[in-house]
């Protein structure tokens, strides 16, 4: 997919040097601008009679080349280059919806009249225009080590100066402008060239805040080749593509299931090395977050089982640090991540979960019955009757390679700090959620839950739950979802009505005497 998106971008940034050099036509549709002394800009002044063609030539050019940006996959230590670069998308976005006036060099008349801001504005977006792709150029020139790239920097600025001397000067301003603007459509398709024949980026390793590892008292980020449990598993279970029925040996809930395996491991299917932390001693605990959830969300939990117990908390792929997968989420491989997590037979594991999470731990539960000593769900999501959105299949194995892009990472950045702080109350101490790549996952877990929960269903229906002891803990509960599913596995409802959202930071004490 990462290599569909290179391609993508490149057409973009051909588009959107096809549209930037409208101007062309101009020269014949437009006689009444002088070629040799006006502005090309004066093409689409208020009184030329091709205005509204390269207005819209000029607002689509710049929006290719936003797209264009948007879509170029993250790479390290260039990412003020391509900021340059859809600075100048934007402003020659803006150069379009506000146009001159008139034809400020060809028009003699033009001068005396009084500027709009619209005039003023064109202007100015020029102006700024210019100098944001002069500093992409040079940014994404001395990044690239390109002579090729620097051969038209150079041709592009020694156009603009002349621009600027003719300016001065009073004469040849419209052969030293078209000059400039063909060097940077030039450019720009040479951009595109080499987002075609490049190598494909490694993914950045995720951003952590200093002092920060993941965890408090004792917590441990399990990142060396000793497992955090015992026992062995395949790594497919990591990536979500390993099947229930190879994790849960003759399909009824045999020993063979459950085994740790190596963080390692998942490095071997092309992942990277999860986020998983351990901390303390005792019979195991798995917690796993509910949508969109960290492991840092559950340190409050964690620290007050910490003394008795073994509490494992992970990352699912894409979420918190966890590396992403090109494998969308479904039910059955988060059941097989949570059969990989557990300890080994004969011991078995107490399993937390909060949200959607709970459909997982379910469904672990009904395959996997010897793994499991107790339950406690927390805010359980309803599993409804909507079908599967239609289009989640496609979408997920696009998400991964979106995330990784340039326009994913502006967006989480303006948008996933200040939506965790409001949904959570929290801050973001590692800074995870200013991720593209948490954003994709994100969203590819919400588009999965229809599918999840149609796959819940069907396996309520095959597999029976077993006999262990469950609690659920709700706080309002308006929809009744919480207390029919308590009275479906027969389980405990604990009830805390002004605890409010989020149990897990505002009311650690009661998950934690569930699982004590």
């Amino acid at each position: 997919m990462e290599r569909r998106l290179f391609v993508l971008a490149a057409c973009a940034f051909i588009v959107a040097a096809v549209l930037g050099s409208a101007w062309v036509t101009g020269q014949f549709t437009t006689p009444a601008v002088d070629r040799t002394e006006g502005y090309v800009s004066e093409l689409a002044a208020v009184d030329q009679p091709w205005t509204r063609l390269f207005r819209v030539s000029d607002v689509l050019s710049g929006l290719t080349c936003l797209a264009g940006v948007a879509l170029v996959p993250r790479v390290a230590r260039e990412w003020p280059g391509w900021l340059a670069l859809a600075a100048f998308g934007l402003l020659t976005l803006a150069a379009g919806l506000f146009p001159l006036d008139c034809a400020a060099l060809s028009d003699p008349l033009c001068g005396r009249r009084e500027a709009s801001f619209a005039h003023v504005a064109h202007a100015l977006a020029r102006v700024l225009g210019t100098v944001a792709v002069l500093a992409a150029m040079v940014l994404l020139s001395a990044r690239w080590a390109s002579r090729a790239s620097w051969l038209f920097t150079w041709l592009t600025l020694a156009a603009t100066l002349l621009t600027a001397i003719a300016q001065a000067v009073g004469h040849g301003v419209g052969l030293a402008h078209r000059a400039q603007l063909t060097m940077i459509a030039v450019w720009l398709v040479y951009v595109a060239l080499r987002l075609l024949v490049a190598d494909d980026p490694e993914e950045a390793g995720p951003r952590i805040a200093p002092g920060r590892m993941g965890g408090v008292g004792g917590a441990r980020v399990r990142t060396d080749d000793a497992p955090a449990w015992s026992g062995t598993g395949d790594a497919a279970a990591w990536n979500g593509t390993g099947d229930a029925a190879a994790w849960n040996g003759t399909g009824d809930g045999a020993a063979g299931g459950c085994g740790g395996v190596d963080p390692a491991a998942w490095g071997a299917v092309g992942c990277g090395r999860p986020h998983v932390v351990v901390q303390g001693a005792g019979p195991a605990v798995l917690i796993t977050a509910g949508l969109a959830g960290a492991w840092f969300h559950w340190d409050a939990v964690a620290a007050r089982l910490a003394s008795g117990h073994r509490v494992i908390r992970f990352d699912r792929p894409g979420l918190g640090l966890s590396p992403c997968t090109p494998v969308p989420p479904t039910l059955y491989g988060e059941a097989a991540r949570l059969a990989a997590l557990s300890p080994a037979h004969p011991q078995q594991v107490t399993l937390i979960a909060e949200g959607v999470a709970c459909w997982h731990a379910e469904a672990f539960a009904r395959l996997h019955p010897l793994c499991l000593a107790r339950l406690v769900l927390v805010e359980p999501a309803c599993a409804g009757e909507r079908r599967p959105l239609p289009f989640a299949g496609t979408a997920g194995r696009w998400l991964p390679a979106l995330g990784r892009t340039w326009g994913a990472t502006a967006l989480a950045r303006l948008t996933g700090p200040p939506a965790h702080r409001l949904l959570t109350g929290t801050a973001d101490p590692s800074g995870v959620y200013g991720t593209g790549r948490v954003l994709a996952a994100v969203a590819g877990e919400w588009l999965a839950r229809r599918g999840m929960a149609a796959d819940l269903r069907r396996l309520r229906a095959e597999k029976p739950f077993p006999e262990v002891p469950v609690t659920v803990i709700s706080s309002d509960d308006p929809d009744g979802c919480a207390g029919h599913l308590a009275g479906e596995l027969a389980a405990e409802h604990v009830r805390l009505p002004r605890a409010g959202r989020r149990l897990q930071l505002r009311a650690p004490q009661a998950v934690a005497d569930a699982v004590t």
